[in-house]
């Protein structure tokens, strides 16, 4: 039996025997299990990666192999991804979002495999980024792959991948809570009890694998207690929200940057070799910068701060005060650079490790300054944890996301108040820098983010392209009345688009501007110029959908030429068939 005859027969038995609810409630236990398992198996590999290499570091105060393993790891990535991959795996939570909001959730096969392998060279191999992108793009692709074989409906399929992502997020971290908030705030997944079973289930599933294979405690586990935190620090928090709120948009900005530069660079080896001198260069001066940097926050968490100097040439002013305070500043300036230049030298990561590394040394900063020039005793444990939350809130745009993942990985649940407070200040003054998160940018700058506004969300899912209608009689624009009413009798519009040779775009005649002048037999050899009405407002074929019932509000036409910019013209739309499409499309999307 061949694999599509095998296919066909599980899909009959399904119809047959199961109903679309209760078949994605079944796969979504499924999908959370290969997806946490998949997040089980990439964690260890860069563990033991590290481990590996960590084996060759030479134990004195700085080593020369910090300026080779980056290179390294970023080089085999991308011979990876040109000669087998031949696709591009960067910004892997993106990807997902745009799957979601264009493709009805499809993702590419070898989405399930390619980012495990190519993260694990670039983290395990000392690449400043995250493994959990790569991961959440994994478990998205596993759900998208079991609804595409089992033939589920679109709304189905973008739920299981919403699992996937969510079943990994929950492994990776042990926070199944978070990892929930996750797709419903990061991944725009609507909530609805539809989609809120199949979320818990992919959650409490991976969550247990997690458990199984990992322990309960994946991230902190030296952690003993977290101390409750104290009314009168409240304003420490605040002022640590106002700090991290600022920090995001120097990340925000500082990685766009870079990016953009570097997008001018046409030759990709030129690009890896920049940027991959400059990141080892980076992490031979800020070793902390090897890798994920988990490590560097679990060592300040239980008071073991100068590991941050640890085989850094800097090494020997850790002992002076205010040297300290500058290296961990240089930490906060730099970290984003080591990120951006990972990203642009072809490795492949997130920026979710980075932000809670960033976030992280934030709050150690601020309890640093205040206890050693003003005789504090502020908890660095929290002001740590807060720090954490409030720079991924902000850059990610996910305050809850931030408020749940700190709180359940550093089973901190008494410090909601002061991770509230940071990661509200800090979304604030965040805010008027970057109206989208560093995951929708790009998205919403081509028209392509989905939203929890339904009337935008159906908008976004109509492609101008598949609306535009070409039943309609096109005349020359040297042609003559007498031309036109030999159309009028063989079509059923009363618009006659004027169109030359080379398909540019001249006007319309209007069967109402002509309807009494066609009945004078000496009228009919005049020219149709004089009768040519050039519409005021046309459609652009890349223009949003959003932006053309804009357009058909302000004009109130019934029908609209769609005009490239070197004035092609492809047809009409009609508003009558973009309300219909629209309603259609609100209506599946508000299913229940």
């Amino acid at each position: 039996m061949t694999f599509k005859a095998l296919q066909l027969k599980i899909r009959r038995w399904r119809v047959a025997n199961l109903s679309e609810t209760n078949t994605v409630l079944m796969l979504s236990i499924f999908v959370g299990s290969i997806a946490a398992m998949a997040a089980i198996v990439l964690k260890n590999m860069v563990y033991f990666t590290h481990q590996s290499l960590q084996r060759a570091f030479p134990e004195t105060d700085f080593n020369y192999l910090y300026l080779a393993f980056p290179v390294i790891g970023i080089l085999l990535t991308v011979l990876i991804i040109r000669y087998f991959i031949k696709d591009d795996l960067s910004h892997g939570v993106s990807k997902v979002l745009y799957a979601i909001s264009r493709k009805n959730g499809k993702l590419k096969l070898h989405h399930t495999y390619s980012s495990v392998i190519t993260s694990t060279l670039t983290v395990g191999f000392g690449g400043s980024v995250g493994l959990e992108a790569p991961i959440c793009l994994t478990g998205s692709a596993i759900g998208s792959q079991l609804g595409g074989f089992f033939h589920l409906k679109n709304k189905s399929v973008i739920l299981l991948t919403a699992c996937g992502s969510t079943g990994a997020i929950a492994a990776i971290f042990n926070a199944p809570i978070a990892a929930i908030i996750f797709a419903i705030e990061v991944l725009m997944l609507d909530l609805t009890s539809q989609s809120l079973l199949p979320l818990l289930i992919s959650a409490v599933t991976g969550t247990l694998l997690s458990y199984f294979f990992m322990g309960k405690s994946v991230m902190f586990n030296a952690i003993h207690s977290v101390p409750d935190f104290e009314m009168m620090n409240l304003p420490f928090y605040a002022l640590l929200g106002l700090f991290a709120g600022l920090l995001s948009a120097y990340f925000m900005r500082t990685t766009t940057f870079i990016e953009h530069r570097f997008s001018m660079v046409k030759k990709k080896w030129i690009k890896t070799a920049i940027a991959g001198v400059v990141l080892s260069a980076l992490i031979f001066m800020f070793p902390s910068f090897f890798g994920e940097g988990y490590d560097s926050i679990a060592d300040i968490l239980v008071g073991r701060s100068d590991s941050l100097f640890y085989n850094s040439p800097l090494y020997l002013f850790k002992h002076n005060e205010y040297t300290y305070l500058v290296f961990i500043i240089a930490l906060l300036l730099f970290k984003p650079f080591a990120t951006a230049f990972t990203g642009v030298a072809g490795g492949v990561g997130g920026v979710f490790a980075p932000l809670l590394f960033i976030g992280g040394i934030a709050g150690f900063f601020i309890v640093s300054v205040f206890n050693v020039f003003f005789g504090m005793e502020l908890s660095v444990i929290n002001f740590t944890l807060a720090g954490m939350a409030g720079l991924m809130g902000s850059v990610m745009k996910a305050p809850l996301t931030a408020i749940f993942l700190i709180a359940e990985v550093s089973r901190g649940y008494q410090l909601f108040i002061p991770l509230i407070i940071t990661t509200v200040i800090s979304y604030i003054v965040f805010y008027p820098f970057e109206k989208y998160s560093i995951y929708t940018k790009s998205l919403a700058l081509q028209g392509d983010l989905i939203t929890h506004d339904k009337n935008k969300h159906a908008l976004s899912k109509i492609n101008v392209m598949s609306m535009i209608e070409n039943d309609f009689k096109t005349i020359q624009p040297d042609a003559c009345l007498k031309d036109v009413t030999l159309l009028i009798e063989n079509s059923n519009r009363n618009v006659f688009p004027v169109v030359d040779q080379q398909k540019l775009f001249f006007g319309v005649v209007l069967l109402d501007d002509i309807r009494k002048v066609i009945f004078h037999p000496e009228k009919l050899s005049d020219s149709i110029k004089d009768y040519i009405y050039k519409p005021e407002i046309t459609i652009n074929p890349n223009e949003s959908m959003l932006s053309v019932v804009k357009k058909f509000k302000k004009s109130g036409y019934y029908n609209m030429p769609v005009i490239d910019a070197t004035g092609k013209y492809y047809g009409f739309i009609s508003r009558a068939n973009v309300y219909t499409q629209y309603r259609d499309i609100v209506e599946e999307i508000s299913e229940d």
